[in-house]
């Protein structure tokens, strides 16, 4: 697949991987003890620690810092219609679709309802400018194009991906992580995804201002998640 569109001043296809996102988007299930209980969930954690031995990156924390092995997720729940939503990175595309098997079937599916998308990495990860800080929040966009670029000319679509950089920048200068870019159409309505690390819903409220600016959504469809980084084991506990 062509990448649409390709490397700019801010993201970089230099160190492309084979890695592939794994995405999903749940909310928990109320069910019994016989449902769901410490045999689900004693298998979903032996499926995750086989899946980090074969290389799998389990949290977006990972994917900045590999030496973070916890699984982790964000918490949503608080402003969505989700409980929770996280971004595992498989080494790749086969292994990613086996490996929601193995958890599906470890009772992964007794826990959550489950929207599950996968997408290739397309672009490298960026760490933001300044001091080494916690950055606890996440924001998960999904975009896909609209009409409005189809509709416009060759030297439009350049000037917007121009303009966006500029907000991108802003961005990095903020001290936002992002972890670059993947593609998901060749299996989902949504042809893109990227998250931010960031220190508070506040700084990515306040970044969101400076890509309305500069028109970053003229072209886009978007849907975004903000929630807070725990453990993915609070939400397999069983009591």
């Amino acid at each position: 697949m062509s990448l649409i569109p390709g490397a700019t001043q801010v993201f970089s296809v230099d160190q492309l991987s084979t890695g592939c996102a794994v995405i999903f988007l749940a909310k928990r299930v109320p069910a019994s003890p016989k449902v769901f209980g410490e045999a689900q969930r004693l298998a979903i954690g032996q499926v995750l620690a086989e899946l980090a031995d074969e290389g799998w990156q389990l949290s977006v924390r990972a994917m900045f810092d590999p030496s973070v092995a916890e699984p982790m997720v964000f918490d949503t729940g608080f402003a969505h219609n989700i409980d929770l939503a996280g971004v595992f990175e498989a080494p790749s595309v086969t292994a990613a679709l086996e490996g929601t098997v193995r958890l599906e079937a470890a009772g992964w599916n007794r826990r959550f309802d489950t929207e599950w998308l996968i997408g290739p990495r397309e672009l490298s990860t960026v760490k933001g400018i300044g001091d080494p800080v916690d950055r606890p929040w996440g924001f998960v966009a999904f975009w896909e194009w609209n009409d409005a670029r189809t509709a416009a000319s060759p030297e439009e679509r350049r000037r917007n991906d121009a303009d966006c950089d500029i907000a991108f920048q802003a961005d990095l200068d903020a001290n936002i992580n992002m972890t670059g870019r993947h593609r998901t159409d060749w299996m989902h309505g949504w042809q893109h995804l990227s998250i931010w690390e960031a220190t508070s819903p506040e700084l990515i409220d306040h970044a969101m201002y400076e890509h309305e600016r500069v028109l970053d959504f003229r072209f886009t469809t978007s849907r975004h998640y903000v929630g807070r980084r725990r453990p993915l084991a609070d939400f397999l506990a069983t009591n």
